[in-house]
């Protein structure tokens, strides 16, 4: 008998799938909003474009690679085209598996979209479309596969490593390639020689706003049911990130005299993030000292990359590799049977959580670097010195995000105009 369809939790799924994909706008304009006006629409661009380009890669292949049998490593082509990917029940019955397409498809678009973060104000726009093209299906895919789908990491030789809703193959996945693109590309030009100023902190604000609202789907979707798990992740990605508020408003006090609205909205992704690989699975209480806990790695190691040469421009590695990896540590700690996990936390617990994140490092790594490498032959990921000079939102798009003196030009000429017609009337 094929399972059978139920409507709430297919309500719920669908909810959820539409919170993730507006977490995409939220990030173009948190990142935006810290890049210089002269980058701002390819900024935006960047995390916008995945939203085509993955969207495709995953209904051809990428959902097929991640979801239909195989092996531990990678899925077959049962579901590449969407062949099979209908109306039916999944197997686990509950939603049908053409919902499954499409709130796992928003995962693999945030997450590549997270990447451009590392390297904006310099990155060539068609060589990151390539990118996002190849490294969907060829990292992002088979990662999803070893967390998700059955694959290698629910058949470690210590235990299975817990993933909630992407500790592993969202947030360290896209860090640890974020850096390895940075490292390949290089540095700005202006690093070191001009201040590379958010210009538009306000932008940054709501788009951590935005994130936040879309991480309740994001955690609470990953339950894949409306019930007291879905109920629990919610609450608790209400509570991490808030604790990280107030320990990274406490530290900016201690170390910087005031609080500054980019640390706010950066300890609002750190929270966010460290809670994601056991959301549903731990206390609420729990869940707050994850929060607090997560803080202070990230805020130590963003202060400290500020002052050096590496040029991760919007701290990707800093709140989504760390806050992931300490996340991911810190799950095999506090999970608990009395709210829902399989197992209890422990240290052997915390030692499979490392094995996974180790493995997940290096694949992603590895693979970044080949694929940006063979890339780089057709078409170089560096854009030339004038372009990074003039903005890429000229050189690449022929576009201004703002253009204010511009537009007062053309009303005063449009004045002046009206002015000297209507004299010549008059005479």
């Amino acid at each position: 008998m094929s399972p059978s369809i139920n409507s709430v939790d297919t309500c719920w799924l669908l909810v959820s799938s539409s919170f993730v994909f507006f977490m995409i706008v939220g990030l173009a304009f948190f990142y935006a909003g810290l890049v210089r006006k002269k980058n701002a629409l390819n900024t935006m661009m960047m995390s916008f474009i995945p939203m085509g380009i993955v969207s495709i890669t995953w209904a051809l292949i990428g959902y097929s690679l991640a979801y239909s049998d195989g092996n531990l490593f990678i899925g077959g082509l049962d579901f590449a085209f969407m062949n099979g990917v209908g109306l039916e029940a999944t197997e686990d019955g509950g939603i049908p598996r053409i919902l499954d397409f499409l709130f796992q498809g928003t995962f693999a678009i945030i997450t590549t979209a997270l990447i451009s973060g590392a390297v904006v104000e310099r990155i060539h726009f068609r060589a990151y479309m390539l990118f996002i093209f190849i490294w969907s299906i060829l990292v992002y895919a088979p990662m999803a596969k070893w967390v998700w789908g059955g694959g290698l990491f629910e058949h470690l030789w210590l235990g299975q490593a817990i993933d909630f809703a992407g500790g592993t193959v969202v947030h360290i996945n896209a860090a640890i390639s974020a850096v390895v693109l940075s490292l390949f590309i290089g540095k700005r030009k202006d690093i070191g020689k001009l201040a590379m100023l958010p210009h538009q902190v306000p932008f940054t604000l709501l788009g951590a706003g935005i994130l936040w609202f879309g991480w309740f789907g994001f955690n609470g979707g990953s339950a894949y049911a409306a019930n007291a798990e879905a109920a629990l992740a919610m609450a608790n990605t209400l509570l991490a990130p808030a604790a990280a508020i107030i320990c990274w408003s406490l530290l900016d006090c201690l170390y910087t005299k005031r609080v500054t609205a980019v640390g706010l909205a950066t300890s609002i992704i750190v929270g966010l993030v460290a809670i994601t690989p056991g959301a549903g699975l731990m206390s609420p209480l729990s869940a707050i000292l994850i929060g607090a806990l997560s803080t202070f790695p990230c805020y130590f190691i963003i202060m400290w990359r500020s002052r050096t040469a590496f040029d991760d421009s919007l701290d990707v590695f800093g709140a989504h590799g760390l806050g992931g990896i300490v996340g991911s540590l810190l799950t095999g700690l506090f999970i608990s049977k009395a709210w829902g996990s399989e197992v209890d936390g422990s240290y052997l617990q915390v030692l499979v959580q490392a094995i996974a994140v180790i493995i997940a490092i290096g694949y992603s790594a590895v693979m970044t670097y080949i694929i940006a490498s063979l890339i780089n032959l057709v078409i170089p990921f560096r854009v030339e010195e004038n372009a990074e000079k003039q903005g890429l939102d000229i050189a690449m798009h022929g576009e201004e995000a703002y253009t204010e003196g511009e537009g007062a030009l053309l009303i005063l000429e449009r004045d002046s105009l009206a002015v000297k017609n209507l004299a010549e009337q008059n005479l």
